[in-house]
């Protein structure tokens, strides 16, 4: 049996994994989704990891798996458990040293979603979190994960990322293929860029936790066989 360490993005919470949960469950397998102490204006990267850290007890297998904001915190629990598997969805693959608040102009974000948003009419990067965020969820999942949201620790988006490099472990991206904040092709750029691998690449929009929970927990089994 497997225990997937379940890391939400920015301003969300473990909640939102909870669709994934119950796929990962009947399959046999274990999970944690803690809720980062995000609230926490001094709370900073390595807070994030000991929340995660101190969900998980002593797994016997471990996979740790980031979305999105949550791939700064993810490479830092795989690090300290010498997780099996490390694995990003829609993730700010991070570099050392770089703060969360950089990556946005260090990872030339603003060029790639202003020209997929020429291409779409505007969808990408909309204002509008309905049309940015949770275009494919159902509305009534959408509305209770807006309810839900919380702040983000301006400490943690100001600190270098503390490793000197990226872990030694397994590693795999998810990419979303529907992701209105991050544009498909924006990060295969980056994940070959900063990982030199190539995404694995399912449906659904940013939030695909909730969009397509069955088809993102299947691909996150697969990488067990």
């Amino acid at each position: 049996m497997s225990t997937f360490a379940l890391i939400h993005g920015g301003g969300d919470v473990g909640w939102s994994w909870h669709l994934v949960q119950d796929e990962v469950h009947t399959s046999g397998h274990h999970s944690v989704a803690p809720d980062l102490p995000s609230e926490n204006e001094s709370a900073t990267l390595d807070d994030y990891a000991d929340a995660v850290i101190d969900a998980l007890g002593a797994p016997d297998q471990l996979v740790v798996v980031g979305h999105s904001y949550g791939a700064f915190t993810a490479p830092l629990v795989a690090e300290r458990f010498n997780a099996d598997l490390l694995v990003l969805i829609a993730g700010m693959i991070p570099v050392p040293g770089e703060a969360p608040d950089d990556w946005w102009s260090n990872s030339g974000y603003a060029e790639a979603a202003r020209l997929q948003a020429q291409k779409d009419g505007g969808l990408t990067g909309n204002d509008d979190p309905f049309v940015t965020f949770y275009h494919d969820v159902p509305r009534d999942l959408a509305e209770e994960a807006m309810r839900r949201e919380r702040g983000e620790s301006a400490a943690a988006g100001r600190q270098p990322w503390p490793l000197d490099a990226w872990p030694d472990v397994e590693t795999k991206f998810i990419l979303c293929r529907d992701d209105r904040l991050f544009p498909a092709d924006f990060y295969r750029r980056l994940a070959k860029q900063r990982l030199n691998i190539s995404p694995d690449e399912i449906p659904g929009g940013h939030c695909a936790m909730l969009s397509q929970p069955r088809a993102l927990a299947r691909q996150l089994l697969s990488y067990l066989t």
